[in-house]
């Protein structure tokens, strides 16, 4: 079966569906489809008079626009009109069929741009249920799947930064769910150890790059809120592991030290060093 063909004819019975469903003309055929169709007309019809109210992601939302917009322009919908052609005499057979056709086909794009649309609000939805997964959730890999498209859409090399260290602060309150998972604990302070030292090599890049300390406020913030929150899952539950969480602890007094190295280092003019490592570049030497 040519499923090219098969989901074009469904896009155009789903539109037909919609016509009627909306008032149009009725078209008396049917289809073997229509009762899979039929609740989808349904919903279509539910989104018109009840958009759903689910908040969606400012960066989602952007990404979904793109995506049509690219699609429509592909497809050639919007395009501005062309100038009307010159009265033809009426013929007969398949050419006076086209304008039917391609009325047929704009409809199926259009049933088609509706369901990407449905879609994306419902996985929208599926995505803020997700926020609170953690590992072993069946919405885990949804979550992680949104981090990274977030890191997709962002083009500023402070924005990225800050997005690992978010990201890093979400691994710490997985982490502080599964503390009696010694295992599963360890592992998401890894991911946790990986997302920070992501971020701090992305914002030092940008401070020493730009010579401005300003990125670097972020992760002192950032920092201090971090030795809190592992410190208190500590102080709050003995059976932690308290080696494991030692070695976080340790890379953020590296993460605090390499900051006010390389604050002093562009306050005093100098630029970094070449070399650098996985916290970013090195500070230089001060007079």
């Amino acid at each position: 079966m040519d499923n090219a063909l098969f989901s074009r004819r469904r896009a155009e019975r789903f539109a037909q569906l919609l016509d009627e469903a909306n008032g149009g003309r009725r078209h008396h055929v049917r289809s073997r489809d229509d009762d899979q169709l039929t609740p989808l007309v349904m919903l279509g019809q539910r989104l018109g008079v009840e958009p759903p109210a689910a908040q969606v992601d400012p960066e989602f939302r952007t990404g979904l626009r793109a995506m049509l917009v690219a699609t429509a322009v592909r497809e050639g919908m919007g395009a501005a009109p062309t100038a009307a052609p010159a009265p033809q005499k009426a013929t007969f057979g398949r050419g006076a069929l086209l304008p039917a056709v391609t009325a047929r086909r704009a409809r199926a794009r259009g049933a088609i741009l509706v369901g990407i649309a449905g879609g994306a609000i419902a996985l929208s939805g599926i995505s803020a249920a997700s926020e609170n997964a953690v590992p072993g959730d069946a919405l885990y890999g949804m979550k992680r799947g949104t981090e990274r498209a977030q890191l997709a859409l962002t083009s500023s090399e402070i924005s990225r930064g800050q997005l690992f260290l978010d990201f890093a602060r979400t691994r710490l309150v997985e982490a502080s769910s599964m503390r009696d998972d010694r295992a599963g604990y360890r592992a998401v302070l890894d991911d946790m150890d990986a997302d920070t030292r992501q971020g701090v090599r992305l914002l030092t890049g940008a401070a020493a790059q730009r010579s401005d300390p300003a990125a670097l406020n972020a992760v002192d913030a950032f920092v201090t809120r971090q030795r809190r929150s592992l410190g208190a899952i500590v102080d709050t539950n003995p059976r932690a592991d308290r080696a494991r969480t030692s070695q976080s602890l340790s890379l953020l007094d590296s993460v605090a030290l390499r900051a006010d190295a390389l604050r002093a280092t562009i306050t005093c003019g100098r630029q970094a060093t070449t070399a650098s490592d996985d916290l970013g570049p090195t500070p230089g030497t001060c007079p």
